[in-house]
């Protein structure tokens, strides 16, 4: 039979059972659209889940004072262990498999204030590199701190971007200068937007960041409220971790297994966690749109089987004229591809279209915008496969197996 011939008869064969034929592409088509959805969902929810966790930082780990909950040394337990900015180079200095590590001043209630228009926000006082460790970059036109801003204990200031606009609502506040207290500082750039789901002390976008050497000079300290620190490779992170204490431990007198003598954040766990969490969560919308779409397979498997009953005289002929059994097979398997086909084609245009449609509902910030990406239609493509396959090969074998003589009594 050839590709013509073959395809003139399935034609001939749709169209005189419309309604059945409708049913049975409904429900591959549903089936289709329901898994590129549930699929499409799942990655988006993760994408936008980790642009929410990277707004704090790419795998960092945060040190904070804490109090001894051991004795040590003649030491009583419930005493305060206040790191020092030195403490940062030391640790950089004894442990290798730290990467960065940046100390961190903070106060609250300090008056920021231009014009007539006053806030009090978080203020910070850091080192140039802690900008790219916690993900903060410019706004076009300004700047982060550098180096020379540090060594000379300059008076400039950093803004989040929501505090700017607090402060200058609309007004350009390059080089522009605030008082912060009783001190005039020069701005040198405003912090571009960015999705920050979590923090430590304020939203970034809420802070002001000023060189940490000026913070020291100007509140006549060097006592710092954190350390900020990445790991070479994340695989050692708990026994970085360990060394830490032993470092800390030495410098503060503590027992270097007194976890609660400083605080440690590490970030990279819950990293770990959503990695995990993410291959269950998108498994399980994987398996409901599978079984979705395997009802519509069913359906088709059982319209296959009520076919070959239809056309056991037409086997009987083709057999008897010489037709093989594999030629029997091919065409009746062919013919639940293009079945499947039909309405996997039509899942697919439904499942775009809706995916498309929901980008424009504002829930991006929450649960991300569905992602119709290749990876989500090769995934697609797979399960109608073994769907096509499982729905065509029972009513195939079965026609190819048909006793010719017992076709052609029908």
């Amino acid at each position: 039979m050839s590709l013509l011939t073959f395809l003139a008869e399935f034609l001939r064969n749709l169209n005189q059972q419309r309604l059945r034929t409708f049913l049975t592409v409904f429900g591959i088509m549903w089936g289709t659209a329901t898994l590129l959805i549930l699929l499409a969902f799942g990655v988006g929810f993760r994408n936008q889940t980790t642009l929410n966790m990277r707004g704090i930082g790419d795998e960092i780990v945060i040190v904070f004072n804490g109090r001894t909950s051991k004795t040590f040394e003649g030491y009583n337990i419930g005493r305060r262990v206040q790191m020092r900015e030195s403490d940062a180079q030391l640790v950089l200095s004894q442990i290798d498999g730290i990467k960065e590590i940046a100390p961190e001043y903070s106060r609250w209630n300090t008056t920021v204030r231009y014009g007539e228009r006053r806030n009090n926000p978080n203020l910070s006082g850091v080192v140039p590199h802690y900008g790219s460790m916690r993900n903060i970059f410019a706004e076009a036109g300004g700047r982060w701190f550098n180096d020379q801003d540090q060594a000379q204990r300059r008076r400039v200031a950093f803004l989040g971007n929501a505090l700017a606009q607090l402060l200058f609502q609309g007004e350009d506040p390059i080089g522009k200068t605030i008082q912060i207290g009783p001190n005039p500082f020069t701005v040198i750039g405003v912090m571009a937007p960015k999705t920050q789901n979590s923090s430590y002390s304020a939203r970034d976008e809420d802070r002001v960041f000023i060189p940490a050497s000026t913070y020291s000079v100007m509140y006549g300290t060097d006592a710092i409220n954190n350390l900020i620190y990445t790991v070479k490779n994340p695989t050692e992170a708990d026994q970085v971790k360990a060394q830490f204490y032993e470092v800390m431990g030495r410098k503060h007198r503590f027992d270097p297994t007194d976890t609660d003598a400083l605080g440690i954040w590490d970030t990279n766990e819950f990293w770990k966690f959503m990695y995990f969490f993410f291959i269950g969560f998108n498994g399980f919308l994987g398996l409901i749109g599978f079984f979705t779409l395997a009802v519509g397979g069913i359906g088709v498997a059982n319209i296959m089987f009520v076919v070959v009953q239809e056309r056991m005289k037409e086997i009987g002929i083709r057999r008897s004229v010489g037709a093989r059994r594999s030629h029997i097979l091919f065409q009746f398997l062919t013919e639940t591809f293009l079945i499947v086909g039909i309405g996997a084609g039509m899942g697919y245009l439904i499942g775009w279209g809706i995916t498309s449609g929901m980008a424009a509902l504002p829930i991006k910030d929450f649960v991300g915008v569905p992602v119709m990406s290749p990876m989500v239609g090769l995934a697609a493509g797979v399960v109608l496969t073994l769907i096509s396959l499982a729905a065509g090969l029972l009513p195939a074998v079965r026609a190819s197996r048909l006793d010719i003589v017992e076709c052609l009594r029908v």
